[in-house]
């Protein structure tokens, strides 16, 4: 996938861009009966020229820049293009563009100029703009994620690194930060078990971060309570002869997890001789980052491990970067840290929306690979990838959570924190390597420095590092 490179088709554009929308619309927000605005229909050839992958991107770019400045024709005429060569059920490409469509179209509804017109022009094929994500079963959400390494990839990263810090400890304290709703824990159980004649004592603190407010809940989600997920984890344990206790936290990102830190800080100064291991794994990107300093900034103390909002707008150190800080407060015996290899984080949207394309296509094309067209668990698949792509894409302030940042900026916040890196170890390596080869053959690893990638047909998708207080 690379970004566009030559011109695109010529869109014939009848007006110019509404500076002042009550001089071409009525007081009732319509567009007078003198003056239809019709979308330009291309020709069959044009509409295959318009069907290349990157076209495609540029047309998405073109209707973004027509949206933010509300030049409603030609928003008009690229959503109708774009509308006739991205059907839902087209190849991978075309699902990826559609996606987009949607999610652009649902930011153009929410403004004030275009939204007239984007509903007139989207509401003959489109009736319903809202994304039916599926809440899964604890099964089905570990059948889920077992279907492609985008999460298994960091699972036995991190679980064979959790097994080396942690040799000689008693009892092993594991926060899990986890998008995945602790999918990774039997896999660790398991492998602790055959490690240990007898079994070290594992505490599990989770943040239920599930019980935020709907516009807060991210996928994939769960149908049962943290306490319901707990009560299974203790009995599978048992069934491996190792004891697990199973602690749930009521936290959320949107703070920086204030009360699971002040939580930890207080277990810390009582249980100073376990392991304690924070395991992140794709959520510390919801935490708010410093694009997000012209709204509300926050004040958090790590001593008390408090957040408060306030009025304050220059502030230039993130949520993000202070909770860092506060894990290391608290003297980790390791830190993982496994996210998604992008960046989704600029302010402009053109620049988003680039960054997201040229990265979620990936998710699209590997789907071909382990899910059949038409089956339940693809639709649960897509659904879940097109809510990022609307998050990234229709949202922004607060509701904009999917901020994503590559590897280099969390190696950065990582060393500013005082944390230093460890590399992975051949067994690490190799247990990653023996995973991947349950999978299509377009999945590769990558060993740079002191973390490994995750990769599809070469392209960057997951990495995976390893902390340690400096």
């Amino acid at each position: 996938m690379t970004q566009f490179t030559h011109s695109l088709p010529y869109l014939h554009q009848t007006t110019t861009t509404f500076s002042n929308p009550s001089s071409s619309m009525n007081k009732n927000n319509q567009v007078p009966p003198d003056k239809p605005t019709k979308p330009w229909f291309p020709t069959s050839k044009a509409l295959t020229t318009f069907g290349d992958t990157n076209c495609m991107e540029q047309l998405l770019v073109h209707c973004a820049n027509a949206i933010e400045t509300n030049d409603v024709t030609l928003a008009q005429q690229i959503l109708w293009v774009l509308n006739n060569i991205a059907p839902q059920d087209g190849d991978s490409n075309q699902r990826l563009a559609y996606s987009f469509l949607r999610a652009l179209t649902n930011r153009a509804v929410k403004t004030g100029t275009c939204k007239m017109l984007v509903e007139q022009v989207y509401s003959n094929a489109h009736n319903n703009l809202t994304i039916d994500t599926h809440r899964f079963s604890v099964i089905e959400l570990a059948n889920f994620v077992d279907l492609t390494p985008w999460h298994r990839f960091g699972y036995a990263a991190a679980n064979a690194a959790i097994l080396e810090a942690t040799e000689g400890f008693s009892v092993i304290h594991i926060v899990d930060l986890s998008s995945t709703h602790c999918m990774q824990i039997p896999t660790l159980i398991d492998a602790i078990a055959n490690r240990h004649e007898v079994a070290p004592l594992i505490k599990l603190t989770v943040s239920d971060h599930a019980n935020c407010n709907s516009d807060q809940l991210i996928p994939p989600k769960l149908d049962l309570s943290y306490e319901e997920l707990g009560s299974k984890l203790v009995n599978f344990a048992r069934s491996r002869n190792v004891t697990l206790e199973f602690r749930v936290v009521s936290s959320s990102y949107t703070n920086g997890f204030a009360s699971l830190i002040e939580h930890l800080r207080v277990q810390r100064l009582v249980y100073s001789g376990e392991a304690l291991v924070i395991n992140c794994h794709m959520m510390l990107h919801y935490i708010p980052d410093e694009t997000l300093s012209n709204s509300n900034s926050y004040v958090y103390d790590s001593m008390s491990s408090t957040t408060t909002a306030t009025t304050i707008t220059t502030t230039t150190t993130s949520l993000r970067s202070l909770f860092l800080n506060a894990l290391r407060g608290l003297d980790p015996t390791l830190v993982i840290l496994v996210d998604e290899d992008v960046d989704l984080t600029s302010n402009n949207l053109v620049s988003r929306l680039r960054s997201a394309f040229n990265y979620l296509w990936i998710p699209y094309d590997t789907v071909d690979t382990f899910l059949p067209r038409g089956s339940k668990q693809r639709q649960w698949y897509e659904a879940d990838i097109c809510w990022k792509i609307e998050n990234v894409i229709a949202h922004e302030g607060v509701q904009r959570v999917e901020r994503v940042e590559p590897i280099s900026k969390w190696e950065q916040r990582m060393r500013n924190a005082n944390f230093q890196g460890i590399g992975f170890g051949e067994e690490c390596v190799g247990e990653v390597k023996a995973m991947l080869d349950e999978h299509a053959a377009g999945w590769g690893l990558k060993k740079e420095d002191e973390h490994i990638v995750l990769t599809w047909k070469g392209h960057n998708v997951v990495f995976a590092s390893a902390w340690l207080p400096a």
